[in-house]
C-alpha cells in the first residue's frame, strides 16, 4: 500500500497547482467540532486526480488575525491503484454558519508531515520471535480453522483508534468488533495492542472494555437466519487491510469472497472509518449477488452482563445499552463500565428486535449497500459519561447530527 500524505507546511506550490474553495455549512443551532469533510477527487479533479501528490487545506482568514493557517488533512487511496481518491479533513463550524476553506492540490511530493496524528490504524503478524511486523493486508483461505486465522494476527485483527476510543475487528468467522477504553485522550493501541497489562492500566493507557461472547458486541455485522444473528461462516476466502492511518481519519476494510448465505453466493466488503475527535465509527457494507436487496442482515448492541440498561426508541433506527462487564474472564476483579450505540438510517432499517443477548437492528441493502454507525464510551473516561441517562441523551444528539449533517460545496 502506498502511503499518501499531505503537504503540511507552507511552501510555494508548483505552477501546476489547482486551487478550490470548500464551503462547509452547519444547519443546526449548536456548534459542531471536528466535522468530517471528504472531497471526491475524481469528481473534483476528473482525470487530473492521477497527477496529484499532495494537498494543502487553509483555514478561513479571520479579520484582524492575519492569514489563514494550514489544517491537518490527508489524501487517501481507497482502492490500492496508487491514485488518490479522496481528500479528508476535519473542522469546527459554529452554529448556523458557513466556513470556507482553501484547498490547493499539487503534483509536487510533500515534505515530511509535521502534524501530530489524531487517528491510527494497523495490523501486525504474530511472530514467534516477538517482532510482530506490520502488514498492510492479509487474506486467508476459507477452509482454515477459524482460531488459526484469529491467532495468526497480533491483536487478533486489524486495529484502529481516535484519541477517545479504540477498536479491533476479529480475523475469523465472527468478524466481531471489540472495543478499547481510555481514561484520557491519546493514541495507545500501537503500544498495548489490546493486551494491556496492569502496569499499562495504572499508567493511564486504558484497556479492552467488552466481553462480546455470543452477542453482536458493539455494532458487529451479522447475517440473519431463522430469526437469529449468524456469523460469516462459509466463505472461500476472507481478508483484512488497512486503507488509511491518520492524521485525521483511519480506515480498515474487511472482505469475504463467495460467502454462502441463504443458498446463494455473495461477495461482501465492509469498511470502518473513524475521524479525529470522534467516538463513533462509520460502517459501509457493500454486497453483491443474486437478489441481494431482498436479503436480510443485522447489527446492534449487546446487553451488558451486569446492571444492563437498554435503549430502543420506536421512532428511529437507534439502539443503545449501558452497564458493566468483565472483559477478561481471567481477571474477574477488573470490571468495566460501558456504553454502546448503533444508528441505522431509515433507508436501510427493516425493523428492530430484542433477543436474549442483543438489541438488534435488522437491515436490508439498497442497491447492494448498507450504511450504519456505531459509537462507544467507557466509564473510565475522565469527565465522561457517568450513567445510562447521560449516554442515551448523547446518543439522541448524535442521531440528530447524523440526520442533519453539515453540507459541503466545492468551487474552483
Amino acid at each position: 500500500m502506498k502511503q499518501l500524505t499531505t503537504l503540511l507546511t507552507l511552501l510555494p506550490l508548483a505552477a501546476a497547482a489547482q486551487t478550490f474553495h470548500v464551503s462547509v455549512s452547519n444547519p443546526s443551532d449548536t456548534d459542531r467540532r471536528d466535522v468530517p469533510v471528504v472531497i471526491d477527487l475524481h469528481k473534483t479533479l476528473k482525470k487530473k486526480a492521477a497527477n496529484i501528490l499532495s494537498a494543502e487545506v487553509i483555514t478561513p482568514t479571520l479579520t484582524g488575525r492575519g492569514e489563514g493557517r494550514p489544517l491537518p488533512s490527508q489524501l487517501d487511496d481507497l482502492d490500492g491503484d496508487l491514485i488518490p481518491d479522496e481528500l479528508a479533513f476535519v473542522c469546527d463550524i459554529p452554529a448556523r454558519t458557513t466556513s470556507t476553506f482553501t484547498v490547493e492540490f499539487s503534483a509536487v511530493h510533500p515534505p515530511k508531515a509535521t502534524f501530530t496524528p489524531r487517528t491510527a490504524a494497523f495490523m501486525k503478524v504474530w511472530d514467534r520471535k516477538y517482532r510482530y511486523p506490520y502488514i498492510n493486508s492479509i487474506e486467508y483461505q476459507g477452509r482454515n480453522e477459524p482460531l488459526a486465522t484469529y491467532d495468526a494476527i497480533y491483536g487478533h485483527g486489524a486495529q484502529w483508534e481516535s484519541e477517545l476510543v479504540g477498536f479491533r475487528v476479529y480475523m475469523d468467522h465472527r468478524q466481531s468488533i471489540d472495543i478499547y477504553g481510555k481514561p484520557s485522550p491519546q493514541l495507545v493501541l500501537d503500544r498495548t495492542n489490546f493486551y494491556s497489562t496492569r502496569e499499562d492500566m495504572a499508567a493511564g493507557l486504558g484497556c479492552d472494555i467488552l466481553f462480546a461472547g455470543p452477542s453482536v458486541g458493539a455494532g458487529s455485522f451479522r447475517g440473519y437466519v431463522d430469526g437469529q444473528p449468524t456469523y460469516v461462516d462459509s466463505v472461500e476466502a476472507r481478508g483484512q487491510r488497512v486503507i488509511a492511518s491518520g492524521p485525521v481519519r483511519a480506515i480498515v476494510e474487511v472482505w469475504d469472497k463467495n460467502w454462502y448465505y441463504h443458498g446463494k453466493t455473495l461477495q461482501m466488503r465492509q469498511r470502518y472509518t473513524i475521524y479525529a475527535g470522534h467516538r463513533n465509527v462509520d460502517v459501509d457494507v457493500k454486497l453483491s449477488g443474486e437478489g441481494i436487496d431482498d436479503e436480510l442482515f443485522c447489527t446492534g448492541v449487546q446487553k451488558l452482563e451486569m446492571e444492563n440498561e437498554g435503549y430502543m426508541p420506536l421512532a428511529s433506527g437507534l439502539v443503545g445499552s449501558w452497564g458493566r462487564n468483565v472483559p477478561d474472564k481471567a481477571a474477574e476483579d477488573l470490571v468495566e463500565g460501558v456504553g454502546l450505540g448503533v444508528y441505522v438510517s431509515p433507508a436501510y432499517l427493516s425493523s428492530k428486535k430484542e433477543d436474549t443477548y442483543n438489541y438488534l437492528t435488522l437491515l436490508r441493502p439498497r442497491d447492494g449497500i448498507i450504511r450504519y454507525h456505531l459509537a462507544i464510551c467507557a466509564l473510565m473516561e475522565r469527565g465522561g459519561f457517568k450513567d445510562a441517562q447521560g449516554w442515551f441523551t448523547w446518543l439522541e444528539q448524535w442521531r440528530s447530527e447524523l440526520d442533519k449533517p453539515c453540507s459541503v460545496k466545492v468551487k474552483k
